[in-house]
Parts: C-alpha cells; structure tokens; sequence
C-alpha cells in the first residue's frame, strides 16, 4: 500500500511591555495549568511506552517484525481505526494487532503524535506519514500532515500535491494544488525542462486545466503554445488529442495574424480532419471581428472562443472626490475583460476622499480622510464577502492625505494632516484587539505622500511638510521600529503614488510645487539609486496606482486642471505605458487596492462576459 503511495509522488509603550512580559511569563504557571500538566502526563506516558512500561497491547508490522508495545486507551483515543478494534476485537486479537503496508519510521511518527499530538515532518516522509493517518483514521493528523504540505506549496511539487491528494480523496489537497497551479500556470509553463511535472500529466488533466476560467493566461497564446508542448513531449502519443486540446483554447482571443501563422498553420492541425471545424469558427469570428462596426460588437454575443479568462485578482477603488464633492461610488477593474464593475455596496456612513487603504484577508480597510467638512481620525472596513461595512477603532489623530499600508497583518498609517498641522507620526493598528499603538515617528513631516512595502519593509515617498513639495523617502524596518532615510529622489512629489514591482519601488506622478507630473522613477534596492522610466500619457495626482499582471496601472487623478477618468498602465519589460478602460466618472483623492484570494472573486469582476464581445476590441464601457 504505502509503496503504491510512493510510486504515485513520482507520476506599545514601556508600560505595555512590561504588564505583556508578566502576563507571559506568569502563563506557564498559573494561567494554563490544565495545558501544561496534559502535556506533562502525555510526555510520561509516551516515555513509559519507549520502557514498555504498563503496556497492554503490540502493533506488529508484518513486513519487517517491528513491533511496537502501546497502551491501547492512548492510540485508541487518537485513531478510530485502533479504537474499534480494541473495543470489537476477540480479546486474543486486542492485545496483539498486525499492519501490513507501513514502514516503521512511519508507525514510530504515527504513534509519538497519539501520545503527543507532535510528529517529526519531513517533505520526504510527510506524503507516507498521511497516508497511513489516512489509513488509521487519525484525522486530526491528516489535519497537520494537511497544513505542512500547504504551507510548502511551491512551483516544484504543486502537481505532486495535486495528484497525491485526489488520490487521498483530499479536497482541500487537490483544489489548493490545483488553484496555485491555475494561478501560476504561466511561470509554469516557461519551464522548458522535462523535469516539469505539468508536461507528466495526462490529457484530461491538461484540457481541465486549460478550459478552466481561471487560467491565469493574460494572453491565450500562453495555453496555445504550452498545448504544443505538452504534445511534442511524446507526439507519437499525444498528437491525436490535438482536436480535442484545441477546443480549451480561446482562439477568439488571438489576433488573426497569430492565429493563421501559429495556429491554422500548425503541422498537427494539417495532419487532423477533425481540426477543420474548428479552424473554420475560430477565423470566422476573427474576420468578422475585424469587419463590423463598434456598436455591432456591442450588440453580439460573444461564443465560447473568445470568453475573457477571470482574474485571480481585481483592483477595488472606493469614493474620492470628484463633481465638486467627496463621493462614495465603489468599482472593481477585470484586468482580462479590461472593465469596471461598479459595485452597489456603497459604504452608509458617507464618503470619503483623501483616505488611506489596505487589505488584510477579506477586509478592505479605510483609514481617515475628509469629506469637504471634518477630517477624519475614523476607519471603516469592507467585508469583500459578506460585503458589509464596519467601524473600527479611530486613530490618536486626525489624518487626512494619510498613507496606509498592511504589513503580516498589521495596518501602518503615516503623517497626514489635521486641518491645522503635518504629521510625522505613525500609528499601527492590529485587527485582532482593535486596536491602534503609536510607533516610532517619520523623519519628516509629510502629507500627501505615498508608501507600499517591499521584503518585510515600508518605504514611503514624497509629500508635504506644509513648506514645500518633497523629494526624501524612507524606509521602516519593522523588526528595529525605525526609519531610515533613501536617497532623494529625482523630482519633487506630492500627492505622489508609489509601489512595488519586480523587487524595485516605483514612484510615479504627483505636484512639484508649480504643476502635475507624469514622469516616473523606479528605485533598486541593490544599488540605492533612482531612475527614471518612461512618461506616462497624462499628468496626474492623487490617483491610483496599483501593480497587477506584472504592470503597474495609474487610475485617475488631477491634472491641474480637472479631475480625470484616464487609465493608463506600465510595463516595465518594455518601458512603455498603454491605454486601458476608463473609470465610470472623472475623480481623484482615492485609493486603488489590488486584492486577490477572494472565494467570490466572480462577484467582482464582469458578470456579462456571455453577451459581451471582448473588451480589448471594442470601445470600454462600464456595466
């Protein structure tokens, strides 16, 4: 048994901190007595068992002779498997029971976590080690085997982690597997050794997964050619699916020019008859893509070929000001359709503009800001899944043009202003007590400034003093509660827009003190020097900015003269920026937020993509 098993893995203040260090160190003595005496029995126990001491029954393995002397009601408790047989077995059989199929490191693991609930892991034995909690019906260590498997989910063993748990009748194993892979299809895809395990799959696999809506392909070429592959992996076998492969892929999607040279054109689709049909649709859509008017387009229904993929992630943008006023409209950017969506759960206690934003988990978190009249010290959040709104704790002050970011789920706001005065302070706010701490302060008084972290730190950029426009960033190191200065940067920014990309800052946008800014710099780590990349189309301030696909894309904003509507978005392999769909209405003085991991990540993205052509070839509008 477990040999098939592995065949198959190869196919605060002072005062705070003071009154915490007693309450932790008085814990261990009077706070949790039941805890540590359990763990004080079962370690006895457990050393008792290894001295064979009061033992009343063996687990003998059959393979090898190893037995083990156990106590029955320890085991019992833990595995439902040994429980019924001690307690329905002839007494003969109770006290003496054979298990064929389990090495011994592996019962030894199995049993040490029956007595201490603790078991000694290994991404080598871990696979064996839940096989035969599976077998003993030890759920609450198939549980931890559950945990230790996901939490080392990479690019290198995600298809193993698939196949091994449909094969345990896992779901939680096989969806988890099977998303990380549909999520991070393209960089696995890139692999071009034959090493790479998704080219090991058989082809319902693959067309499962290529058909999946939530192939995270930004263009469809992406599937096309990793189909090629997988089939020159083995042709002799594998290139007579090649009509069956064929009909995951969205060919709609493609341009024309590709599709005839790469597609139409490929040697096992001349070698198929059964292709045909499929070329015949595909290059009739295409066609009459190119030939019919805008408003046609709007009108006709988009067939299966051409069904935009959904996004793994979505941008979430909430009130700002625009028309005169504060505003509370919320929208949500489908990078694959390249729409808005505007969402009707606007927030009931107003709006806001000048905020600052953050997700941690399912919350969009909004933190101070100004509405034409009061400033605020107040915070609410978005439950993205109930799709409620909460207050939370307010701050020690007042701050609007506040910068906001969440860092190992904690929210940090910095400077900001209160209708009278700059701030330098900083303030960190932990969801799990509500509560907000003052931290170590900025160098600098800033407002209108704008931060993102990037390995564990904070960098913030730009803003105003109340005097001038600057050019200083820094950076916090968590771990230290400090803050070190950066290089200057090579424009003066407020209301400035900043984050990571790539491993490198980005700043992008903002005021010099005499007008708007669409220049763009980018910031690296290894050589502590800015640089300046290519200009975005428009000028812009407080706007959005956000990194998506492995963009950047800007969002709105003021260009000196009128708040804009203009979405633009960067690439850094190019250095260029391209057109993207427009927001609903001209505004500024937002936030935008790029959240992924929603279970209900459909309620966010365009719901009308049956009846709607493909949004990159038409004229965007908002549903």
């Amino acid at each position: 048994m477990i040999g098939e098993l592995r065949a198959s893995r190869t196919d605060t203040s002072s005062s705070t901190s003071c009154s915490t260090t007693i309450e932790a160190s008085s814990s261990n003595v009077s706070l949790q007595p039941k805890r540590c005496i359990s763990y004080m029995t079962m370690q006895t126990l457990h050393d008792m068992r290894l001295s064979e001491t009061l033992c009343d029954a063996s687990i003998v393995l059959p393979d090898n002779g190893h037995e083990f002397r156990v106590h029955r009601v320890i085991v019992g408790s833990c595995s439902e498997y040994f429980r019924i047989l001690f307690t329905t077995s002839v007494p003969s059989e109770k006290y003496l029971l054979a298990i064929p199929g389990i090495p011994s490191s592996v019962m030894e693991q199995t049993i040490r976590y029956a007595y201490l609930r603790e078991c000694d892991l290994t991404e080598d034995t871990v696979y064996d080690v839940y096989a035969a909690a599976d077998f003993l019906l030890m759920n609450s260590l198939i549980e931890h085997c559950s945990v230790y498997i996901l939490d080392r989910l990479r690019l290198d063993n995600c298809v193993t982690m698939m196949l091994f748990g449909r094969q345990r009748a896992s779901k939680t194993l096989q969806d988890s597997a099977r998303l990380f892979i549909l999520k991070n299809f393209p960089r696995l895809a890139q692999d071009a050794t034959n090493s790479n395990e998704l080219l090991q799959l058989d082809v319902d696999d693959i067309c499962q997964l290529l058909a999946d809506d939530l192939l995270n392909v930004r263009e469809e070429d992406t599937a096309w050619e990793f189909l090629l592959r997988w089939i020159e992996h083995d042709p002799a076998k594998r290139s007579k699916h090649i009509c069956r492969l064929m009909k995951t892929v969205r060919f709609g999607l493609l341009n024309t020019e590709y599709f005839l040279d790469k597609v139409k054109g490929n040697q096992y689709v001349l070698a198929s008859d059964e292709t045909k049909p499929l070329v015949i649709e595909a290059l009739t859509f295409l066609y009459d893509l190119e030939m019919i008017s805008t408003k046609a387009m709007k009108e006709m229904k988009t067939p299966a070929i051409a069904m935009p993929r959904l996004p793994h992630e979505v941008i979430f943008t909430v009130g700002g000001w625009g028309e005169g006023q504060s505003q509370s409209i919320v929208e949500t950017y489908d990078t694959r359709a390249d729409r808005w969506i505007k969402v009707s759960n606007e927030d009931p206690a107003g709006p806001r503009a000048y905020y600052g934003a953050a997700y941690i988990g399912r919350y969009l978190y909004f933190v101070g800001g100004y509405d034409g009249v009061e400033h605020f010290n107040t915070c609410r959040r978005y439950d993205m899944v109930l799709k409620d709104w909460q207050e939370i704790a307010p701050m020690h002050c007042k701050r609007c043009y506040v910068s906001v970011v969440a860092l190992d789920g904690m929210l940090y706001a910095m400077g900001g202003y209160n209708g009278s005065n700059r701030h330098n302070s900083v303030e960190r706010y932990d969801p799990r007590t509500n509560q907000w701490t003052l931290i170590a302060p900025m160098g600098s008084l800033r407002s209108d400034a704008d931060a993102c972290t990037l390995n564990g730190m904070i960098y913030i950029a730009g803003g105003f003093n109340g005097h001038e426009c600057l050019n200083t960033a820094e950076m916090y190191d968590p771990q230290a509660n400090s803050w070190s200065p950066l290089p200057p940067m090579l424009h003066r920014r407020s209301g400035v827009s900043c984050t990571a990309l790539g491993g490198a800052l980005y700043v992008v946008g903002g005021f010099n003190g005499l007008i708007r800014l669409n220049s763009c710099e980018r910031y690296e780590l290894a050589t502590r020097r800015w640089t300046a990349c290519a200009e975005m189309f428009h000028q812009r301030s407080n706007f959005g900015l956000e990194a998506i696909d492995d963009m950047l894309f800007a969002i709105g904003g003021y260009d000196g003269v009128s708040a804009i509507a203009y979405v633009e978005c960067y690439s850094p392999n190019t250095n260029e920026w391209f057109e993207a769909a427009d927001l609903s209405m001209m505004r500024s003085a937002f936030r935008a937020v790029t959240v992924s991991g929603l279970p209900n990540i459909q309620d966010y993205v365009h719901s009308n993509r049956e009846n709607s052509p493909p949004a990159s070839d038409v004229e965007d509008e908002l549903d």
